[in-house]
């Protein structure tokens, strides 16, 4: 893997700073009309909390309320088509959300709604290489695991309860079961940790699929050395930081890749890697405050404050249209409404995130990236505190909906990066 992540680098390296042409300029009137259908679509949402469905037939109305509004705002708003909006709420990404909730709940009543939203965005990225390398989209057991398994690690990782001594060895026992040895868990989480591995196993053995094992001691490796870039204090000795993020963001999309389609060439290697430093880049930019505050270390707090995140920002906007082209050469090219929600989604997820921190930017380049969103910074951020402060409600409708039947619906959970973040 090191030469896929040296390649990377060097993407990255030789990308401009400068903001790429885009297609499209929203002007202020037309940025307005959207807005008032974001408002549309808002307001259809808060209508259903009012009144959370408690059996089959409310939650079958629910779903197609729900549904309706969304799509009236997803052609007007979001200027997406019937061919769009298909995969996204006939059988694509609605289907694999609403499968792998279930499963979840399923494998574990107790697990947490959050986590099975984290683990659905795994999933989106997983499920759409199957498609992106010549594959049904489908939910399979692997993919299930291996999005559930960050959910629970980072969870014990993260609890300030636990001794950094526990980490340390569950981090160790959870390398050797990786690597294939028969570890004894030494607690319930690492006992329900090691069930996600063997799902893993059944479908995909180790003998005939090394690359599958090999991806994931490597995402294991690349998380273990990511801890270089926590915690960071005036005395700390200086870190690569760009080396260590990539490596921690493309391993893990690398992973689903392998996972999607069992193997891959150098060249679909080498273009999942890529994605996966993108989407890295894309979470540190919409953490980029959170992460200055913890003393995280990524591609943009280590600059925020310092200097403009205005030519940081471009770079990563030019890395990832090389990186979209660069899908022109996987064997599901051919599936031009996943490649294009791909390609809005990503320049979407940047553009939004820098509006979130107008502070960390100069004002003129705020104000020409501000043109290229549907949406003014302003009117977003306004809506999102005030969907931030309904979160335990939504949650509650996502549990409803998610408390139907097996043979009930997919209920339309999308992907976060097509949407307005809240």
């Amino acid at each position: 893997m090191t030469d896929l992540l040296e390649q990377a680098i060097t993407l990255w390296n030789e990308s401009p700073v400068s903001l790429p042409q885009f297609e499209r300029v929203f002007t202020a009137d037309e940025q307005a009309v959207r807005e008032a259908q974001l408002d549309r679509f808002l307001a259809g949402i808060e209508v259903e909390l009012r009144s959370v469905p408690r059996t089959r037939s409310e939650r079958q109305a629910a779903r197609e309320r729900i549904t309706a509004v969304f799509a009236c705002f997803a052609r007007t708003g979001l200027d997406l088509e019937d061919r769009h909006l298909e995969l996204l709420l006939g059988g694509g990404f609605s289907t694999i959300g609403t499968d792998l909730a279930k499963c979840a709940r399923r494998f574990d009543p107790a697990v947490r709604t959050a986590d099975i939203l984290q683990a659905s965005r795994n999933a989106w990225t997983a499920c759409a290489l199957q498609v992106l390398l010549g594959r049904r989209m489908q939910l399979t057991p692997s993919i299930f695991a291996y999005s559930m398994l960050y959910p629970y690690s980072d969870n014990y990782l993260d609890d300030p309860s636990v001794s950094s001594e526990a980490k340390l060895g569950f981090s160790a026992r959870f390398g050797r079961r990786l690597a294939g040895d028969a570890v004894a868990p030494a607690n319930p989480l690492e006992a329900t940790i090691w069930r996600l591995v063997e799902r893993i196993e059944e479908q995909y053995s180790r003998a005939g699929w090394p690359d599958v094992f090999r991806s994931l001691l490597d995402i294991h490796r690349a998380q273990n050395n990511s801890i270089h870039l926590l915690g960071r204090g005036p005395d700390s000795q200086p870190v690569d930081v760009v080396r260590l993020s990539f490596d921690k963001g493309g391993a893990s999309v690398l992973t689903d890749g392998y996972l999607a389609a069992g193997s891959l060439t150098p060249e679909e290697a080498q273009c999942v890697f890529c994605w996966g430093v993108f989407l890295q880049l894309a979470d540190d930019l919409q953490d980029v405050r959170q992460d200055c505050q913890d003393g995280m270390l990524t591609a943009f707090s280590e600059i925020a404050g310092r200097e403009p995140l205005d030519g940081r920002t471009g770079r990563t906007l030019q890395f990832a249209q090389t990186v979209m082209a660069s899908m022109d050469r996987l064997p599901g090219r051919n599936c031009r409404e996943l490649r294009e929600l791909i390609e809005r989604s990503s320049r979407s997820m940047l553009i939004r995130a820098a509006g979130e921190t107008p502070d960390l930017y100069t004002r003129d380049y705020l104000a020409e990236l501000e043109t290229h969103s549907p949406f003014r910074f302003t009117f977003l951020n306004d809506r999102r505190k005030r969907l931030e402060s309904r979160k335990g409600i939504l949650h509650r409708l996502f549990e409803a909906l998610l408390a139907g039947d097996e043979d009930e619906p997919a209920f339309p959970l999308l992907p976060s990066s097509l949407m307005p973040r809240f």
